[in-house]
């Protein structure tokens, strides 16, 4: 059966009954087993795995009119086939189509090869020519047996996964697109006049699916064709719609409004902290502050991103954010993502609310038995008014007394699972029913216009795009290994001004299938050209104790040097640091060596990042390494070089889909396709609105169950 949404079971021929695909059978082939794998279960499923290219086998090619380098298919008799040993052992097999002879080689083969291409068979042969000092040839060709009528289309070469042969998964594609149920879920006059697609979604399938010789491949594979275009704005739509709907069910959900005690002066914490800290808050801070406050006295629970360059003073905020909560006598809770981080802001907000008369827990993976009983407990009994810690806040020994704030750092880095896991931890509202904390998530990596539009367009976005007063510049400087002594040379200058430097590896131990140094063998080399002066080691391997201990000592000035890995790539703040030297730094994405430079620079002191890279003695610098290390050089604007970043890695790996869960596009691109966005934006509202059955058949159809995704 199929529903409305053309989610019907997926049959094709020589495939099994439509429950064996669905998953309702045990008794599974290899076959089956890797299209669930692929998330091919549907029809529509089906329907919608797009080939990757296309392999033209609609005419036969003579060789007297081919040339080298040209992917070319022929028909030719095997004149000659035997197996050689020099240089290695292989198969070599002369042909000759009557206007010129060709030599396929095989490295691989089997028995069938050797049968199928026997002295005298008629063979039809495909694959790229090469031009040798004996003549042309074929490396790994495929192959054959001549005869029967030549395809009309072209052949689609579709993602795959092991045990799932092309031509079954054509047969299964195919028997997909018959059944599915694509009929239409946009209302007449909603495509754009002047950029209406050609084509119902119907026919661009089959002519993506299909597509005729005539067409040109580039336009295909490019996917600029127009039929690329009529699925590229149904899954923007889908998109916009899917975030539209979550935003509106979050918006159905009540939250504890959080008003200050009537009993107690109002805002008398947030005043109170505000005239103890030493600095003035940034216009952006005020005014981000301001968002938040009007978000938490409202009954619909916030769902806000705060987004800042490094140093942009999001944790300020986020502690004005956390003392509202507090004096509407309900908990808060922050959770940061590495151990480390969440040590940095315990020990921050610790210094800022303690004298408040705010206690603070802290809760670790790491912690001895007896500090995590009392820390539970203080939890449980409403004494900690503030928790901070790791993803150990959202075990299930943790009873929370009346969450009404999850405030989450560097959010991209929590799971889906993670981040509901804690927002299940509810309270109670007054007639039983229970009420969804306020949702506060903060990231350091700023994020473009385009993915604020499209993933994060279920969210309010909050952006401190204002750097404090006195923050130093940060020279940035990219150099070859070759210049390693100097480099080391420059960082005893900066111990001998008493000033601190971070050296950042970016392994632990030695590769072979790498060569790059590691930071112990960095640390020993420091060492020996830096004597009398102390350098210290972090990694990850090392035990929380360690780490701390460590991590304290450069704090107080009391190490001169840090030789570490990324551990210290978020939350570390140490004004004193002035140079930051990033080995390999080829080796890491844009965003990430952004982040480590933001080490740097925290003080009223110039500082520098040296970005050392090595391209071996053969090797060149890759095209992609080559711009982020241009783009580093050229700018410190965090919100351009998350524009250059999203270029550079797409928004899969910008946006840590693994972790984020994100139902990424599969068709649309967020650098060419914001006509599309723009449209789907506009569309989206109207549609939920004014066509709601159409909208729920156009959200399952493109996105069936990753459209849970969002909520979260």
């Amino acid at each position: 059966m199929r529903d409305a949404s053309g989610r019907g079971e997926a049959k094709s021929p020589r495939m099994p009954s439509d429950a064996s695909i669905a998953g309702g059978r045990s008794t599974l082939s290899p076959a089956q087993k890797a299209l669930h794998k692929l998330g091919l279960r549907d029809a529509i499923d089906l329907a919608l795995h797009l080939p990757l290219r296309y392999e033209d086998e609609t005419r036969i090619v003579r060789l007297s009119d081919a040339r080298a380098g040209e992917l070319v298919q022929i028909e030719a008799r095997v004149i000659r086939s035997e197996v050689t040993f020099r240089p290695r052992r292989q198969l070599r097999v002369e042909v000759d189509d009557g206007s010129g002879r060709c030599v396929l080689r095989f490295l691989n083969f089997y028995p069938g090869h050797q049968k199928t291409l026997g002295e005298g068979a008629l063979v039809r042969v495909r694959g790229e020519l090469r031009g040798g000092l004996l003549g042309l040839e074929m490396v790994h060709p495929s192959f054959k047996p001549a005869g029967g009528p030549l395809p009309q289309t072209l052949t689609p070469i579709y993602p795959s996964v092991a045990q799932l042969p092309q031509a079954y998964l054509r047969k299964a594609v195919m028997g997909g697109l018959v059944r599915a149920d694509l009929s239409e879920t946009l209302p007449p006059g909603a495509w754009p006049a002047a950029h209406a697609p050609a084509w119902s979604l119907r026919q661009a399938l089959e002519l993506l699916h299909q597509p005729g010789p005539q067409l040109r491949l580039a336009e295909l594979e490019d996917r600029s064709h127009p039929a690329w275009q009529r699925l590229k704005a149904e899954e923007l739509l889908a998109q916009q719609l899917s975030q539209l709907q979550a935003r509106r069910a979050r918006d159905a959900m009540r939250a504890p409004v959080l008003q200050p005690s009537a009993i107690e002066p109002v805002a008398a914490l947030r005043q109170q902290l505000l005239a103890a800290l030493p600095f003035e808050l940034t216009a952006a801070q005020k005014r981000v502050d301001a968002q938040i406050t009007a978000d938490l006295t409202r009954e619909q629970p916030m769902h806000r991103l705060l987004q800042g360059d490094v140093g942009s003073g999001k944790t300020v905020v986020a502690a004005l954010a956390a003392l509202h909560c507090i004096e509407a006598g309900w908990q808060c809770v922050l959770m940061a993502p590495t151990e480390i981080l969440a040590e940095q802001h315990f020990g921050k907000l610790v210094s800022w609310l303690e004298p408040l008369g705010v206690h603070t827990a802290w809760l670790t993976g790491s912690q001895k038995a007896a500090e995590r009983r009392k820390a539970l407990a203080a939890i449980e009994s409403g004494q900690a008014a503030l928790v901070v810690g790791t993803h150990a806040v959202i075990e299930d020994k943790v009873q929370l007394h009346r969450l009404g704030l999850v405030i989450i750092d560097e959010q991209h880095r929590f799971g889906v699972a993670q981040r509901l896991a804690l927002r299940s931890k509810m309270a109670l509202g007054e007639a039983g029913r229970a009420l969804e904390p306020h949702l506060l998530m903060m990231s350091a990596t700023p994020i473009p216009r385009t993915l604020a539009m499209s993933y994060y367009a279920d969210l309010d976005v909050s952006t401190l795009d204002e750097l404090p007063p006195g923050r130093s510049p940060i020279v940035t400087k990219v150099v070859h290994e070759r210049r390693r002594e100097e480099i080391v040379s420059r960082i005893a200058q900066q111990i001998a001004q008493g000033r601190q430097v971070y050296w950042v590896c970016p392994m632990i131990e030695e590769s072979e299938a790498l060569d790059l140094r590691n930071a112990t063998a960095t640390h020993a080399e420091l060492q020996r050209a830096l004597p009398g002066h102390a350098v210290a080691l972090l990694h990850s391997r090392l035990s929380a104790i360690d780490k701390k201990a460590v991590m304290a000592a450069f704090a107080a000035g009391q190490t001169a040097v840090l030789v570490s890995t990324t551990v210290i790539e978020v939350g570390v703040d140490v004004p004193n640091a002035s140079l930051m030297v990033i080995e390999h730094a080829e080796r890491f994405g844009l965003s990430q060596l952004h982040q480590l430079r933001g080490r740097v620079g925290r003080g009223t002191v110039a500082s520098a990042c040296v970005l050392m890279y090595s391209t071996g003695e053969q090797a060149r610098l890759g095209q992609a390494a080559r711009a982020r290390l241009q783009a580093m050089a050229q700018t410190q604007d965090g919100f351009e070089i998350a524009r250059r970043d999203l270029e550079i890695r797409g928004p899969g790996e910008f946006l840590g889909a693994r972790q984020s869960g994100a139902p990424l596009l599969r068709f649309a691109d967020l650098a060419t396709d914001t006509l599309w966005l723009e449209w789907a934006r506009q569309w989206a509202p109207r549609l939920l609105q004014q066509y709601p059955h159409l909208a729920q058949r156009h959200v399952e159809r493109w996105l069936g169950g990753r459209s849970e995704f969002v909520k979260a």
